[in-house]
């Protein structure tokens, strides 16, 4: 009895401390280190962001290994525990498990790895990744890495989107504005101040780029403005205050690396982003802009309107726009469509003639899509896209690789619908008589 406790407490361990070792090549990241080791980095880096649980990533593990292994001293090779250090995986737009990034030349703009899954697929993407990188700076095009490092012998010159801020501008600016302000309070003289500068300038053009400018970071100087450092309490450097309209504001107590204000702003970022639009697929344009600028794009086809009248159209769409709350900060793309308004594109997603309510989530990067098999329902729905989520849930491609021909239709004017009016046939001049009764 104790050999099989302690066998189940043995696998419980490994489970819960994620699929990597020290022993192996693969160099375990963390929000703590992911900064210095991967951003700050002149290397080539192939960074897997898993999750412990995930059949693929444990599928994938060993060639994982095998990989870093051959790779070692020529690419570095690593592994996020995403499912543990969920910050980080948001901030690199995780949405499944395995997803594997390459991070070349710029730090700031990591590829997707699209190919195979065994160790000598990797090697070779690695190695080819690797010679662009080098043709790049043998043409001068690159000079390594964009941020970290590079900010900090530049002298901080690229705090461009860093707000500056002053006991006279600040109160026109941040307060009862609608966006969210991250604003440091700093002392020239303080080396934690210096140290986070290169760290808050990178983040401050990313988070302005990923926000659209809705969350901002700024900066006070405290020793000069000190009518807004007595007002805030500022009694140590850096000290980080957030800003949102109606309310107090509130310290940030986060980690002091780039990717980890990033996390924060994009949280503060979708916590207050209203719920995406729930477009009507009228034309090829509504398609393809929702779903060409969302991860996933989640398309409804309801049934025809002289099926269920106003009301019942409504109902289905008001619960659309409660999972498209509930879910708004994945920031996915939200469309509906009559059934039969568009065959081409239910054909393609395997819907066609039957069965609506039907939902689909469509991945357009990949043209991969997968059906709701629930009921068309807040719960049903619910568990359908939590299962998507976590990278759960069987997916298929869609028909014929690319989304077909899109019909241009007039937009639902909201209400019942009208059946079509049959052209009345005048009987009267027809003489039955003179039929011939054997056509009867």
């Amino acid at each position: 009895l104790l050999f099989v406790v302690g066998t189940v407490s043995c696998t419980l361990f490994l489970a819960v401390n994620g699929l990597y070792s020290a022993s192996d090549d693969v160099i375990e990241l963390t929000p703590t280190n992911f900064n210095k080791e991967v951003i700050q980095s002149e290397s080539l880096w192939l960074v897997e962001f898993y999750a412990p649980w995930c059949g693929h990533c444990q599928r994938l593990t060993p060639e994982w290994k095998k990989a870093a292994t051959a790779l070692k001293g020529v690419v570095k090779v690593g592994a996020v525990d995403a499912d543990k250090h969920q910050s980080l995986g948001g901030q690199y737009g995780v949405r499944g498990f395995p997803t594997i990034k390459i991070f070349g030349a710029n730090k700031n703009k990591a590829e997707d790895y699209q190919g195979g899954r065994t160790s000598d697929a990797i090697v070779d993407a690695a190695l080819s990744a690797l010679r662009s990188l080098v043709k790049e700076r043998l043409s001068g095009r690159s000079g390594g890495y964009s941020s970290g490092k590079q900010s900090r012998e530049s002298g901080g010159g690229d705090k461009k989107d860093v707000i500056e801020l002053t006991d006279d501008s600040f109160d026109k600016n941040v307060i009862n504005s609608d966006d969210v302000w991250m604003v440091e309070f700093y002392a020239p003289w303080c080396g934690h101040c210096k140290n986070l500068e290169p760290e808050w300038a990178a983040a401050a053009t990313e988070v302005k780029e990923q926000t659209k400018g809705k969350v901002k970071l700024a900066a006070v100087d405290a020793t000069v403005n000190q009518m807004l450092a007595g007002r805030y309490g500022i009694r140590g450097f850096p000290t980080i205050k957030i800003f949102q309209k109606g309310e107090d504001p509130v310290d940030y107590d986060g980690g002091r690396t780039r990717s980890d204000i990033i996390a924060r702003a994009l949280d503060l970022f979708s916590d207050n982003a209203p719920p995406p639009e729930l477009l009507e697929i009228i034309s090829e344009d509504v398609l393809k802009s929702t779903c060409d600028a969302h991860q996933l794009c989640i398309i409804s086809v309801l049934p025809h309107i002289l099926d269920t009248g106003a009301s019942g159209r409504n109902s289905y769409l008001d619960v659309m726009l409660k999972m498209a709350e509930k879910y708004k900060k994945k920031m996915w793309g939200w469309l509906w469509t009559e059934a039969g308004a568009q065959s081409d594109l239910e054909s393609s997603l395997g819907i066609g003639g039957f069965g609506y309510p039907a939902m689909a989530a469509v991945n357009a990067r990949k043209m991969k899509f997968a059906l709701l098999k629930g009921s068309f329902s807040e719960q049903g729905i619910n568990e359908f896209l939590r299962e998507l989520s976590v990278g759960r849930g069987s997916t298929a491609p869609v028909g014929g690789g690319a989304f077909p021909k899109i019909h241009s239709v007039e937009p639902w004017d909201g209400k019942d619908g009208e059946l079509p009016v049959e052209d009345e046939i005048d009987l009267s001049d027809v003489d039955l008589d003179d039929w011939d009764k054997d056509e009867l």
